[in-house]
């Protein structure tokens, strides 16, 4: 049986890197965002995410679909995909560690390898699109 899990993702892109986080617990960097919860648009849950993740606000004029990505879940039974809908964004605030959130970086694509299935997909299409550097 095929499950998939609908998840959204922030892609900010500064000095030809993308961020990323590493949750609490977690040995696995991931680009931000998460879960839709019930009822929510794209919009409003990637919103509600960064900002629970990041503590910065979505300004929702700038929010433009980036691309849609599937592959494997990290860490999940065999079978289980991650269906990743991924957006950028221009943002108010300073990017910060929340809670849940250990810390974050910049990567390069060298560093792919740190990241999740799904992941790699985006690293890729980033790198083919010549923005992220080597």
């Amino acid at each position: 049986m095929t499950t998939y899990i609908d998840k959204l993702a922030f892609i900010f892109i500064k000095n030809n890197k993308v961020l990323v986080t590493l949750t609490k617990g977690k040995d696995t960097w991931y680009i931000p965002g998460g879960k839709r919860e019930t009822g929510e648009s794209d919009e409003q849950a990637l919103t509600r995410e960064v900002k629970e993740e990041l503590t910065v606000n979505l300004i929702p004029d700038t929010i433009k679909k980036y691309g849609v990505f599937e592959a494997a879940a990290h860490g999940k039974p065999e079978g289980t995909f991650v269906h990743m809908t991924c957006y950028t964004a221009n943002f108010t605030g300073n990017l910060k560690l929340s809670a849940e959130i250990e810390n974050l970086d910049f990567f390069t694509y060298a560093q792919k390898s740190l990241t999740s299935a799904v992941d790699h997909l985006i690293f890729d299409d980033l790198k083919k699109k010549n923005l992220i550097t080597s």
